[in-house]
């Protein structure tokens, strides 16, 4: 798979949040995963935390793309829904993105929102992902 990312000089410099601030992707198979969101496989939400919340999201991410028999070099988009109380929180993300995605990193959109299906819920995270084949 040919990916490609740009980050010109004249936009702020979105690497340091963990994202590029545009992909370009050529052939492969088209993934649309289900936002996930911090639970485990037995439904337990995994912490109160942000950046438990998070990291779980990206693991469950990781998992359905392995079901798919690709990873997360393969994402090619990511949409964040951060839970207003949770705005001010946004550090522990940014280090979650540039930790599971340290080179050319996909664009993302953060979207505040005033909930999600759950109150205990923090963050809820959509991704697109272009598989080679």
């Amino acid at each position: 798979m040919q990916r490609k990312t740009i980050n010109p000089p004249t936009v702020f410099n979105s690497l340091q949040y963990g994202f590029s601030q545009a992909m370009e992707v050529r052939e492969g198979r088209r993934i649309l995963l289900s936002g996930q969101v911090g639970v485990d496989a037995d439904e337990r939400t995994v912490g109160p935390g942000i950046a438990e919340q998070t990291a779980t999201a990206l693991d469950n991410i990781e998992k359905v793309l392995a079901a798919a028999e690709g990873d997360l070099s393969h994402v090619i988009m990511l949409r964040l829904y951060i839970v207003e109380s949770a705005r001010d929180q946004q550090e522990p993300i940014a280090a979650a993105l540039r930790e599971r995605f340290p080179d050319n990193p996909p664009p993302s959109s953060w979207i505040i929102v005033s909930g999600l299906s759950l109150p205990e819920w923090l963050i809820e995270i959509e991704a697109e992902a272009l598989i080679p084949g």
